[in-house]
């Protein structure tokens, strides 16, 4: 039977699983604090922390679940999620009028401060701030984003980002990462607020601090779930909506983006060279190409180089012989980047030249290493399709015979360079 509140038991079990919805019937008694709201019911479980969760109907009146549990973080309706549903379910022939009555306590509370003065307003707020920390912390940074000093908003940002007052152990455990990412979400607000007041310029500047010094930390991070990341990405869409805004010197700019990017500690947060093209317009970009391609030719086997040089070519539409000479640069010994090879040449339709490169991935295995398995299985799809089943065999048919493979393959007809193994940039490094 589906009541009131427009979900049933049915749905948490759907929405959950039988294993998380079998484990949520075990925490309905550790339910507490349970308040329907006219919009959404929030309620505390006591777990092996205190977890707050949420449920909300969305706008086709199917049910949403939020929890602050490293499940319910990745987006997953956990048992905690359950436990709710089921402790409002038990209670569905009350939900109308507590909705009714939650509806009447927001109208009340608006009426009432809509006929404050602003002295009694201000006043109100004051006692506020005596008791919540947070919440002065808060206003006292809108504040200063809002003034002219620009030094005490900058002094402000860095240090909502700064991770002393939670590394314990000169560490930030994941029992304390939570609560830093809540306060250093707070630094990506007040980015915001600067280039909505008109003071973008600024908003640049500090921006790129902010992003440093979240850098210089971030290694120092148990961020499992994820959550500083998602500060680190805020913090680099505030940098880029000042920059769109302020228009600073286009060349200057892609010396600091090309500086950034190349610097190791700085993948707490993805930065697209070319999400900045209408900043850094032709003369930009020019100068970004510029100093991309010479630190490569430096440095052809560093990472960093190598995936800026890729990002480089392909924005550019330049050719696969060209993609071909960066890759080379750094071959695997697993054969991987042969296979990188292999994949762009055969995208560009040049089949037999992709399957010379695969072969050579094989032959070219450094001792001590197993073969790429996604190699092993390009090579052997395309012997399938051939019909060539005795090279299938000679392939794949387990580690003794592999010593022999090298005399079967034949020698590649492709001159081109050699490979790189390019690999994939991480959204988050996770400590």
């Amino acid at each position: 039977m589906t009541h009131a509140l427009g979900f049933s038991e049915k749905d948490l079990r759907r929405l959950a699983g039988a294993r998380s919805f079998e484990r949520g019937l075990g925490y309905l008694s550790a339910v507490s604090r349970l308040e329907i709201g006219d919009e959404a019911i929030s309620a505390v479980v006591d777990g092996s922390s205190a977890y707050e969760v949420e449920l909300a109907e969305d706008a086709d009146g199917g049910l949403n679940g939020w929890c602050d549990c490293p499940y319910g973080q990745e987006g997953n309706f956990c048992k905690h999620c359950v436990a709710v549903g089921l402790a409002v379910l038990g209670h569905a022939d009350s939900v109308p009028e507590q909705r009714s009555a939650a509806a009447s306590r927001r109208r009340l509370l608006d009426t009432w401060l809509e006929s404050r003065t602003r002295e009694e307003l201000v006043a109100l707020v004051r006692e506020q701030l005596a008791d919540d920390r947070n919440l002065r912390r808060r206003l006292e940074l809108r504040a200063a984003a809002a003034g002219e000093d620009t030094t005490i908003v900058r002094e402000r940002i860095l240090s909502l980002l700064d991770t002393r007052p939670f590394a314990r152990y000169g560490y930030v455990e994941y029992a304390d990462a939570h609560a830093y990412g809540r306060q250093a979400a707070e630094a990506v607000t007040a980015l915001r607020a600067l280039t909505a007041d008109g003071r973008a310029a600024d908003a640049v500047d500090v921006a790129r601090e902010a992003l440093q010094a979240l850098g210089r930390t971030y290694g120092e991070i148990d961020d499992s779930d994820g959550l500083i990341g998602d500060v680190a990405t805020g913090l680099a869409e505030a940098h880029l909506e000042a920059c769109r805004t302020a228009r600073p010197d286009s060349a200057e700019t892609a010396e600091w983006l090309v500086s950034w990017l190349l610097d190791e500690m700085n993948d707490a947060a993805d930065i697209d060279l070319f999400d900045y093209r209408e900043v850094l317009g032709d003369r930009g970009l020019a100068r970004a190409r510029a100093l991309v391609v010479a630190a490569w030719r430096a440095n052809p086997k560093g990472w960093a180089e190598k995936y800026l040089m890729e990002r480089l070519l392909k924005a550019d539409g330049d050719g696969v012989d060209a993609l071909v000479e960066v890759h080379r640069a750094d071959l695997a010994p697993n054969g991987h980047t042969h296979l990188v090879i292999a994949r762009e040449l055969e995208t560009a339709g040049r089949m037999g030249e992709a399957l010379e490169w695969a072969e050579r991935g094989l032959r070219e295995t450094v001792s001590g290493w197993a073969p790429d398995d996604d190699l092993v299985a390009f090579v052997c799809e395309r012997y399938e399709r051939a019909d060539r089943l005795a090279d299938v065999v000679a392939v794949r048919p387990g580690p003794a015979a592999r010593p022999s493979l090298a005399g079967r393959l034949p020698a590649p007809a492709y001159g081109g360079p050699r490979g790189r193994n390019l690999g994939r940039r991480r959204t988050h490094r996770r400590p």
